[in-house]
Parts: structure tokens; C-alpha cells; sequence
């Protein structure tokens, strides 16, 4: 990954101060270790924290076309770059680099904001147009790269990889947004777009932002969002279908010119990541491993068995019970609140990864994509139920047995009901937000003061 940020004045050429976007950039320097780039003109200032992936010799940042008036700092990667280049030069375009930072400037030259259509890749770029004096922010589709920004009381607007950086801003207010803290006892962490800052946002995923000088800001604008529509079909065609295309994206990440590996936990996802690669690779894949002293969590062992089965080059580590001192690192890591324990286990593997690869795959998400949860199919089971009772029955009926049966958790899984009739006494996304919460409705409201409910002016997740 790499770190960018920057100062951009939206009334107009202020001069930007050299040496707080130097200090906004260097705290992002955790991101970018192999170098630095800063660009400073009148009411312009950008900086980018490099971590070398493609073309490791000119792939240095801010980048911008031959006469330099389109220019951009990026942290990402697009895999279909080489084949947007060669689209690009088809057009006439000059490429002075290998690297995919300059596919950027050139398809913004060639589609304008439509560029990130274009584009399939993990990604958050800022570029600098001076013909149009315009600034323009990107997030990619799913949001794998995080971009804050925040246009403070005096026209100036600042951006970067993390809100570190716009927190060194000294026109940045500190004020807590409450609305913030409710999403954060409701999911564990402050969803997009919103901070825990009442005056700083984060880019939302498959968002834009457009930036002209003199003019006022306009709202972000989506430019894709995800189908859910139902497809049917010979079951096995679709699985044969999946598997292609989990080695069609698996395939485009493995694009680098530095080492690559994978984190490995014997799930299902990252078991079938690895398998891909190990398809794709000519050399052993490199995998790293986390376990733990308690069997019940430990997942090594399957871990181990893929790691066999694909002979990789496997690196195991365990982390122990002190590792809660990773706390005050991930605190300032994460910035805002962040609720999630699996964020120790993971940065431990990350650290045990860089020690061999500087980029890891991952499959995060697998759950997620393919309702691997129970929570997942126990939704579909309450639905069921609510099919068969209408809420005028079904309220009354289980919000009595909801609030009266005892909360059993050390009894067999079959009789601990308490959770599944609150659910079925509510409609199927009120239960199933319950359900995942980290915090339900109700303990919320027996956490918050009075004067913070007055805060929250009835809002509610």
C-alpha cells in the first residue's frame, strides 16, 4: 500500500504550507517506507508515501503526463492497466513508465471522470487537472482503499490515506459527531461516510469527488453499485463459472514485481486463494499462519493440511495471550474506534508475512460474499416463521417470550431461544441488525446519557 494526502484551496491560490503537508504525508510514512514525493503550486499541495510494487524504479509519485498539467498521487494497484495501456497509446498517448500510476493521468485525459469506469482495481487516487482547475478524488468499487477529506471553515480542503494525516491540519475541529458514536456500539466500528469527527468524511466506496476552484462543493457522486439481482441456472455451470473467476481475479493480483504470498487460516477462502495461486504460480507460494495456545481457536492445523497439499512455503506463528499489547498500536492505526478482536490476529500475521513477501492476498470477504455466517441462515429460518405469522400475531406473541425466557449460554445451542424470539417479534432487518450488533438497541439506550440521546436528536442505526 502507499499513503497520500494534501491541501487543495477550493476559493482560490493560497499559498499552501510546504512544511504541514510534508508532516500530513510523513505520518503516513508506515504505508510508504521506500520513498516520498511532495508537489506544492499555488493553491495546490500533494503528497504521496510510496510502498514499491510495479516498475520499483519510475514509478515515484506525484506523477504527472509530459507537460504536467495533469498529475496524480495514488495507493492502490489496477490490474488491467497493461491492458488500458495499450488502448491508451492506440490513441496516441505517451507512456514514460511502467508502472500503472500513469495509466491514471492518461485515462483521465482520455474519459475524464468516467476513467474510473475503466479501471479494475483496488484504488484511492487524487488528481490535479490545472487546464480545468479542478481536483478530483476516487475510491474504488468496493472500497479496499480507504480516502478521508474534509473542507474546513476556510475554503481549504484536505485529504489523505488515513485521518491521521488530517488530523495534523490544524483547521481540523475535534468535535465527536454523536451520530458516529451510536453506528460504533451498533457495528463496532464508524461506517462510511461518516468519522468519528463531526467535520472530517470518508470517501464512500465507488464514490467520486470534484473539486473546482471558486466554485462550491458538490456532494460525492456513485459511480457503480453492486447487482443483486437472482440468476438461475444449471447449478454446475455456475460453480465451474465461480472458480473461473476466482482465478481470473486471483490471476491479476498476482502482478508484481516484488515477493508475493498469502495469508493462510485452513478456511475456506484462503484455502481456496492459495489453491489458485498454486495454479497460476511456477514457484512455491509463500503462506503465513497464526496460531494459538487454545485449541478451540486454533486453526493451524488446517492451515497446515493446505500448506501440505499445495506445497508451500509456510510460515507459522503463534500469538500469545501478552499480544493484547498490540492495543495502543492498533488504536493508532485505526485512528476512531474499532471493535473488531480479529484486528490482533491479523496484524500479527501481517507483521509475520512482511518478514518474507511484500504483498499478501488475502481472502477477506469470503463470508461476507457467500453468507457463510450463521447468522446468515438463521435469518432465512426467522423469515420463514415471519411468512407464516403476520406481525400482529408475531409481535405480541414472541416479544413476551423474548423479554420472559431466561438467557441460557451455557445451555445446549437448541435451547438458547432468547435472541431468535426478540428477532422474530421484529421485521427481518430490525432482527437481523440485532443479531450482528455489538450492542442491541436496547443496551444502547441504557449506555447513553441523557444529554447524549438529546445529542443524537432521535437518530438511530
Amino acid at each position: 500500500m502507499c499513503g497520500i494526502a494534501g491541501i487543495f484551496d477550493t476559493r482560490g491560490r493560497r499559498p499552501i504550507d510546504r512544511a504541514l503537508l510534508a508532516r500530513m504525508t510523513d505520518s503516513l510514512a508506515h504505508r510508504g517506507p521506500d520513498g516520498h514525493g511532495l508537489h506544492v503550486e499555488p493553491g495546490v499541495g500533494l503528497g504521496h508515501r510510496r510502498l514499491s510494487i510495479i516498475d520499483i524504479a519510475g514509478g515515484y509519485q506525484p506523477l504527472f503526463n509530459q507537460n504536467g498539467t495533469i498529475g496524480t498521487i495514488y495507493n492502490g494497484e489496477i490490474y488491467n492497466f497493461r491492458e488500458l495501456r495499450k488502448e491508451l497509446e492506440a490513441a496516441g498517448y505517451v507512456f514514460r513508465t511502467n508502472c500503472d500510476t500513469e495509466v491514471i493521468v492518461h485515462g483521465w485525459a482520455e474519459w475524464g471522470e468516467d476513467c474510473v469506469r475503466h479501471f479494475n482495481g483496488m484504488f484511492a487516487f487524487v488528481l490535479w487537472d490545472r487546464d480545468r482547475q479542478r481536483l478530483f478524488l476516487a475510491r474504488d468499487r468496493l472500497g479496499i482503499k480507504p480516502l478521508y477529506y474534509a473542507l474546513l471553515d476556510d475554503g481549504f480542503l484536505i485529504f489523505g490515506s488515513e485521518l491521521k494525516a488530517l488530523l495534523l491540519h490544524p483547521g481540523l475541529a475535534r468535535d465527536v459527531e454523536p451520530t458516529a458514536v451510536e453506528d460504533y456500539f451498533t457495528f463496532g466500528y464508524v461506517p462510511d461516510p461518516k468519522t468519528i469527527l463531526r467535520g472530517a468524511c470518508k470517501l464512500a466506496p465507488a464514490h467520486v469527488l470534484s473539486a473546482e476552484r471558486g466554485r462550491a462543493l458538490l456532494p460525492p457522486r456513485e459511480y457503480w453499485a453492486l447487482s443483486f439481482s437472482s440468476e438461475s441456472g444449471d447449478e454446475r455451470a455456475i460453480g465451474e463459472g465461480l472458480v473461473a473467476a476466482l482465478r481470473r481475479s486471483v490471476r491479476y493480483r498476482m502482478i508484481a514485481d516484488v515477493p508475493l504470498g498469502a495469508f493462510l487460516s485452513g478456511g475456506v477462502d484462503s484455502s481456496a486463494v492459495v489453491a489458485m495461486m498454486s495454479g497460476l504460480a511456477d514457484a512455491p507460494v509463500n503462506t503465513c499462519s497464526i496460531s494459538f495456545g487454545h485449541a478451540k481457536y486454533n486453526e493451524a492445523p488446517y492451515a497446515a493440511m493446505v500448506a501440505e497439499r499445495y506445497r508451500t512455503n509456510h510460515q507459522v506463528e503463534q500469538v500469545e495471550p501478552d499480544h493484547a499489547g498490540l492495543i495502543d498500536t492498533l488504536v493508532h492505526a485505526y485512528d476512531e474506534p474499532y471493535a473488531d478482536s480479529s484486528a490482533i490476529p491479523t496484524y500479527s500475521v501481517c507483521g509475520l508475512a512482511r518478514k518474507h513477501v511484500t504483498v499478501a492476498l488475502s481472502g477477506d470477504g469470503g463470508d461476507e460474499n457467500f453468507a457463510g455466517y450463521r447468522r446468515h441462515r438463521w435469518s432465512v429460518y426467522e423469515q420463514r416463521v415471519r411468512r407464516w405469522l403476520p406481525q400482529a400475531v408475531r409481535g405480541p406473541m414472541f416479544g413476551f417470550l423474548g423479554a420472559t425466557y431466561p438467557k441460557l449460554d451455557w445451555a445446549p445451542r437448541y435451547l438458547r431461544a432468547k435472541t431468535t424470539f426478540q428477532a422474530l417479534a421484529r421485521n427481518q432487518l430490525e432482527g437481523y441488525l440485532d443479531s450482528a450488533s455489538i450492542f442491541p438497541a436496547h443496551l444502547r439506550r441504557r449506555l447513553f446519557s441523557a444529554g447524549f440521546e438529546r445529542d443524537l436528536g432521535g437518530y438511530r442505526s
